[in-house]
């Protein structure tokens, strides 16, 4: 019997993670760590996945996202016994910029939970995967990090802190067995988006970009924006001279 792909999947009650653990499971024997801060929605969606492949283990941990001696602790329980083959940082949060401008909590809020939260994830990850010399850690960013808006600049700087953290990692790890793979979706269909949808927004459908991310992990793709028509769009935001973009409404 071929041996089972170990995954830790953090911020597993993300739409976008959830429908990466479907495909995982449905692609062959499995062993699945759910990280989330919400408990019960974690076990329902573990029940699933369950159903879905009797050769599927999965397994749910509840923690706190940003206390770092818990993150080392529970990274080194991992694997403690055997190495995981993957790892997959999905968690997030999507506070209105407005929100943000109007109370600094919320601008601390987001920064945590969408940057040093998962750069702490990551670093212990890291770590371990670099001891065995194998190993892939996936990433979800943004393009809100490839430049910053009037409309979100606050989201949009902890994604871009998320760019830079996953580009020095990638360097550190070069030539070596490890992999990492930042993953750039654009407006995904999923509830957190839900504010772009209630205004007519054009979003990608979640399995969409879910199978991208899980074929980027695989192949071991440096960065992949989802759709991959965000990467033109955004080589062209990038390249506007700051008098242009100042213009631009959006």
């Amino acid at each position: 019997m071929a041996p089972k792909t170990r995954i830790v999947v953090i911020g597993a009650t993300s739409a976008i993670a959830e429908h990466c653990c479907r495909l995982w499971v449905q692609g062959g024997p499995s062993e699945l760590i759910l990280v989330a801060r919400n408990g019960s929605r974690a076990e329902r969606i573990a029940d699933d996945l369950r159903g879905l492949s009797a050769q599927a283990e999965v397994s749910v941990e509840t923690m706190d996202f940003l206390l770092a001696p818990a993150i080392a602790a529970a990274v080194a329980r991992w694997t403690a016994d055997r190495p995981l083959d993957m790892a997959l940082i999905a968690h997030g949060v999507l506070s209105s910029q407005q929100a943000c401008q109007d109370d600094l909590d919320q601008t601390r809020q987001s920064i945590e939970v969408n940057g040093l939260s998962p750069v702490l994830f990551a670093e212990a990850l890291a770590g371990a995967m670099g001891r065995t010399g194998r190993g892939t850690i996936g990433l979800i960013g943004s393009i809100a990090g490839d430049r910053g808006r009037r409309a979100n600049y606050v989201y949009g700087a902890s994604k871009a802190l998320i760019d830079r953290y996953a580009e020095g990692l990638r360097h550190r790890f070069a030539g070596s067995g490890v992999r990492i793979v930042l993953i750039k979706p654009g407006p995904t269909d999923t509830p957190m988006a839900a504010p772009y949808k209630a205004q007519g927004r054009r979003l990608a459908p979640v399995e969409q970009v879910a199978r991208g991310t899980v074929e980027a992990m695989r192949r071991g793709t440096p960065v992949a924006y989802l759709p991959r028509r965000w990467k033109i769009i955004m080589l062209v935001a990038r390249a506007l001279p700051d008098f242009v973009f100042a213009k631009i409404n959006f």
